[in-house]
């Protein structure tokens, strides 16, 4: 999610370049990569750092462009278990940081007004993923449960 609670532009950052097939100097093939999506998913690793370990240790770019899918689905099909959704859980642990600081620094404004941004983002995503399936319907955010799910 970007810039949504200010008024300004998203901020500059470098951005991938366009490419619509795999790039030639990957060295893996298809069924390599899945297999080494497989593995680490086993190890319990989350998605975003089997992306990282690919790019940074076996040189793919891009799994999806690799693979022709994406790597939560990867990991769906090998059968590893996708308890919750990565940035939900991000933003829960930094939420629940956050509440831990403000409990010991009361008067922290600016702190407190950054919770209930990132507590609204929370419910945001929370909604979009009752819609696609990805949380069950009862499930709802509260800080005692993202206590739970983090710690």
């Amino acid at each position: 999610m970007a810039k949504m609670h200010t008024r300004r532009r998203g901020s500059a950052s470098s951005t991938r370049p366009v490419r619509a097939a795999n790039p030639e100097w990957v060295q893996q093939s298809k069924e390599e990569i899945i297999k080494l999506v497989a593995k680490m998913a086993k190890e319990g690793l989350t998605s975003s750092q089997i992306g990282f370990r690919l790019r940074d240790q076996y040189g793919v770019p891009s799994v999806k462009l690799a693979t022709g899918k994406s790597m939560v689905k990867l990991m769906k099909e090998t059968g590893s278990k996708l308890d919750f959704p990565e940035d939900v859980r991000a933003l829960m642990k930094r939420a629940v940081l956050l509440n831990r600081h403000l409990a010991t620094n009361i008067k922290d404004l600016h702190n407190l007004r950054r919770l209930h941004l990132v507590e609204a983002k929370i419910r945001r995503l929370v909604r979009y993923y009752h819609r696609t399936g990805a949380l069950p319907k009862g499930w709802n955010y509260s800080l005692e449960s993202a206590k739970l799910l983090v710690e």
